[in-house]
């Protein structure tokens, strides 16, 4: 399907009007793209809410005027209440009633919003009814065949997700509420193997999602300290009645990137990390915590990260060896020879024991 194809030019007109009810009007004729951009900059005008007369609009847009007013009868066909009055102190004006400058969408567009929500679903996002209702809306005015149509292009994608505790939408709302009102809030935080549950008082900053988990980033008044906790750790919250200001500009991912700057081992010197294998092996590299932040390039056979060198040194070796022959590393030849070394010295410590030399005597006298 090309790009100025009928189909991909199909728009969906949507107007909000003091009814608060969408009208969808399907464009039948494919148009040129300066004309849609015309009829927006038109209403932009008319929604100053004084009179203008066509003459102006045509000066304004360097159209003719006469196209000021086919673009005035397609306006007032969509159910723009457009009002042209003759005379001395006529003009072209908007009544009042009129609300939102409509949007223009294609039935791409139309699918993408459908796609959108999916993942939003599959994510866990708090706000998944909201968003349903809101999608609903919008399908509620397309005609059948526009829904058929959307049917069988959105019914290509699904979105898998992970389990989880029905508590985490709530306490994703409850978090998000705090951080906008500014509210203290006292979690009671399961830690990973722990043996009790832990209770503190904490400021939430802001939300983030992170390899399919939820966190909030909040400042601890225990450790003094901005810390992140896995929301579906949080066994009960309860609001405070202390209040706190949140950092000017905070953003949660900001936040991620820069906990990570802080965990390198040295500020330099950078080494390009060169590594080669199947794809789904160089996505399992790609997630480790270390190794994303610092992804420069990537292809479907190769990967490049830019990293320290001591922080390379530390944690790469043990790490990349995990993934055994899967993986390939091309540079630099200093992490090559560390992992051989690595691979060398458990090999050397099993060939060595002798509890292994007499499995081996064991079953090779079975097999004589």
């Amino acid at each position: 399907m090309g790009p100025h194809s009928p189909e991909r030019n199909t728009f969906f007109h949507i107007i909000t009007q003091s009814s608060n009810q969408l009208h969808f009007l399907e464009k039948k004729r494919v148009l040129p793209i300066a004309k849609w951009d015309n009829m927006l900059s038109m209403l932009w005008i008319l929604r100053t809410g004084r009179k203008i007369t066509a003459t102006q609009i045509a000066d304004s847009l360097e159209i003719s005027v006469r196209t000021v007013y086919r673009y005035i009868d397609a306006l007032c066909a969509s159910g723009v209440p457009v009002v042209a009055e003759s005379g001395h102190d006529g003009g072209i004006r908007i009544l009042e009633s009129f609300k939102e400058t409509p949007l223009f969408f294609n039935s791409v567009e139309v699918k993408a919003l459908v796609d959108a929500f999916k993942f939003a679903q599959g994510a866990g996002y708090p706000y998944t009814e909201e968003l349903e209702s809101a999608l609903k809306k919008v399908e509620n005015g397309l005609h059948e065949e526009q829904r058929h149509d959307l049917s069988r292009r959105s019914n290509g994608l699904d979105v898998i997700s992970p389990s989880r505790l029905p508590s985490v939408v709530p306490l994703l709302r409850d978090l998000e509420q705090a951080a906008e009102d500014g509210l203290t809030v006292r979690i009671t935080y399961r830690k990973a193997n722990a043996q009790q549950d832990d209770g503190r008082e904490v400021d939430p900053y802001g939300l983030a999602y992170d390899r399919n988990e939820w966190y909030v980033v909040a400042f601890c008044h225990q450790s003094q300290a901005v810390r992140t906790f896995r929301v579906d750790r949080i066994a009960r919250l309860e609001p405070t009645e202390a209040r706190f200001e949140k950092p000017e500009r905070f953003s949660a991912s900001d936040y991620f990137s820069e906990q990570s700057e802080r965990e390198r081992e040295a500020d330099g010197p950078l080494m390009v990390i060169r590594i080669e294998g199947e794809p789904d092996t160089l996505n399992a590299v790609c997630r480790q915590w270390h190794m994303r932040h610092y992804l420069t390039e990537r292809t479907d056979r190769e990967v490049r990260f830019l990293l320290d060198v001591p922080t390379m040194n530390k944690y790469l070796p043990m790490y990349l060896m995990t993934f055994g022959t899967a993986i390939r590393i091309r540079e630099p030849l200093e992490l090559r020879r560390q992992i051989q070394e690595l691979a060398y010295g458990i090999a050397k410590h099993y060939d060595e024991d002798p509890e292994y030399e007499n499995v081996n005597l064991r079953y090779g006298s079975r097999s004589d």
